[in-house]
């Protein structure tokens, strides 16, 4: 069955809008257009449609998708599976967060007692969770199963102060590489500060320190554009200059 841009909008909820962006940025192209200017899709593109509103549930972006589902290699049956599984895992985020919503409800209006950690499993089950989602893969085969078991092992036992502090060391960090970064020179003391609370960050979850790994640790966030993203909408360019801060420390 074929659709217009109008039929297929509204089978799946997509804007004619968006439909006509996918195509102008080649995300997806029309089957074929008609001899009255229509964009006409078929079954194909029903399908790769469908991935796309997949891969947007899972936050992935517009670039990353493109890249994914025209790669040589894609297979839909398989990249159906992986989307099961994803939306099985975001699906056991929510229904923690939900449950501690209803705890923290059940505390408030019927006194039920909730402890400390109860308040906020929920969070830092998603916080490991998204990880998982977002780099797990790469993680886990740089460092190990292990090592990455035993770091989420140790963020769920994190105490409420603990965590806390783990997000105010967070900040403190971003603010001293800013000024680092400032200085345009990664030995710089500041430099050199925002790298040791960037250590000390890194102490909440990880379940020993050496600085071969943080070195390690530096040049993944180099390498892989999620890692880079995140660091750069702080400081744009300071994934770099934090790998290179990080050598300096490391003695490399």
């Amino acid at each position: 069955m074929e659709y217009t841009v109008n039929q297929l909008a509204k089978l799946s909820g997509v804007s004619g809008r968006t439909l006509r962006y996918y195509d102008e940025i080649g995300l997806l192209k029309p089957a074929r257009v008609s001899s009255s200017g229509y964009r006409i899709y078929g079954q194909r593109e029903v399908d790769l449609l469908q991935q796309i509103l997949f891969y947007r549930e899972l936050e992935v972006s517009l670039e990353e998708i493109i890249r994914i589902i025209y790669h040589p290699e894609f297979d839909q049956v398989s990249a159906l599976q992986q989307h099961y599984q994803r939306l099985l895992e975001k699906q056991s985020r929510l229904e923690q967060v939900i449950s501690t919503v209803k705890k923290t409800i059940e505390s408030k209006e019927g006194g039920i007692p909730m402890s400390d950690r109860e308040k906020f499993e929920g969070f830092k089950e998603k916080l490991i969770q998204d990880n998982e989602a977002k780099y797990g893969k790469e993680v886990r085969e740089k460092y190990g199963d292990q090592v990455v078991d035993d770091s989420n092992a140790k963020m769920m036992g994190l105490s409420e102060e603990d965590y806390k502090e783990m997000q105010e060391v967070e900040q403190s960090f971003f603010e001293q590489l800013k000024l680092g970064f400032e200085t345009g020179n990664p030995s710089s003391e500041e430099a050199q500060n925002a790298v040791e609370l960037h250590k000390k960050w890194l102490s909440y979850t990880w379940p020993q320190y050496s600085k071969e790994a943080h070195a390690g640790l530096g040049e993944m966030y180099v390498s892989d554009e999620r890692f880079t993203a995140y660091y750069d909408q702080h400081i744009p360019g300071g994934t770099a200059f934090l790998r290179d801060a990080i050598n300096v420390y490391a003695g490399k």
